[in-house]
C-alpha cells in the first residue's frame, strides 16, 4: 500500500485528503459517511447489495402472523435488514416473546423500529457468538419455540445449533440479496488508484466488490467489518488489508484510521 497511505491528516482530521467507497446506501451509509467526513475523508457512497423480497412470501407472512399471535417463546434476527422486512410488514412482537439479535447494529435496528431486545451477544457478535450465550441467556430451558429470521444466502448456523440444543426452530426466508451495479465512474476510479480506501461489511459485499471492482489495486486499503467477513472476502478472491476490532461502523472506519496513521 504506497499511495493510499501517504496523505496529508492532523490530529483532529486523520482521513484529510481520502477518498472511502461506501458500499451500503441508506440510513447506515449516510451514517458511515457522515462519521468519515468527520474524520476530514470524503465518502464515495456507492451502494454494491439490495434486498428483494423473499421468494417464498405466504411462509413469511404465516411465520409473522405465528409470531403475532404469541406462537413463539423466541425470534431471532440476524441483520439489520431482517428489522427493515419486519417493519414492512409491520409485524408485531408480544412482549411475551424474547428477541435474540446477532450484533448491535442489529439491535440498535430493533430499537429504532420500536421493538424490545433481550440478547445481544456481548463479545462475538455473530451466530456462533449467540449461541454461546443462548444457554445462560434461557436459564438452561430446552424446547423453546424459536422463530429464526435470516436472508436466503444466510449459513443457518444459528438454526442448525439452536436444534441441535433440543429447541423447535422453524427457520424462514425474509429476504434475499441481490447485487447493484455501480457507475462507471466508480469503477474506473477504483481501478485507477483515485479511490484510498473500500470498506466491505460482509461477505455479499466482498462478492459484488470483487466481481465488479477487482482484483483491487494494492494501493487502496480494504478494510473488513470483522473476521467472518474477511474469510467470506478470501473465498471470493478478495485481498483485505484490515479487520475492525468490533464488528461495527463506528469500530470499522477506526482501523481504516489506525492503518492510515500508522503509515502516516
Amino acid at each position: 500500500m504506497t499511495g493510499a497511505i501517504n496523505l496529508p491528516g492532523s490530529a483532529g482530521k486523520p482521513l484529510a485528503g481520502w477518498r472511502v467507497l461506501v458500499p451500503r446506501g441508506g440510513p447506515w451509509g449516510d451514517g458511515v459517511a457522515a462519521a468519515l467526513r468527520a474524520r476530514g475523508a470524503s465518502p464515495v457512497i456507492a451502494p454494491m447489495i439490495n434486498f428483494a423480497p423473499t421468494d417464498d412470501q405466504p411462509a413469511l407472512e404465516a411465520a409473522l402472523a405465528k409470531l403475532a399471535a404469541g406462537e413463539f417463546d423466541w425470534v431471532t434476527l440476524t441483520s439489520a435488514t431482517t428489522v427493515d422486512v419486519l417493519s414492512t410488514y409491520d409485524a408485531i412482537i408480544p412482549e411475551t416473546t424474547k428477541v435474540a439479535a446477532v450484533g448491535e447494529t442489529t439491535a440498535a435496528a430493533l430499537v429504532a423500529a420500536g421493538y424490545h431486545v433481550d440478547i445481544v451477544p456481548s463479545e462475538d457478535n455473530s451466530a456462533r457468538g449467540l449461541l454461546e450465550e443462548w444457554e445462560a441467556a434461557t436459564e438452561g430451558a430446552s424446547g423453546l419455540r424459536v422463530l429464526a429470521l435470516r436472508s436466503a444466502i444466510a449459513k443457518q448456523v444459528l438454526s442448525i445449533g439452536l436444534a441441535r440444543a433440543g429447541h423447535h426452530v422453524e427457520a424462514v426466508v425474509a429476504y434475499r440479496t441481490v447485487g447493484v451495479p455501480v457507475s462507471k465512474k466508480v469503477a474506473d476510479d477504483v481501478r485507477s488508484g483515485r479511490v484510498n480506501a473500500v470498506l466491505v461489511t460482509s461477505g455479499s459485499v466482498a462478492e459484488q466488490v470483487q466481481q465488479q471492482l477487482g482484483p483491487i489495486p494494492e494501493s487502496i486499503l480494504v478494510a473488513a467489518i470483522g473476521p467472518q467477513t474477511k474469510k467470506d472476502a478470501a473465498q471470493v478472491g478478495l485481498r483485505v488489508d484490515v479487520v475492525a476490532r468490533d464488528r461495527t461502523a463506528e469500530s470499522l472506519i477506526d482501523a481504516v484510521v489506525d492503518a492510515a496513521t500508522a503509515n502516516a
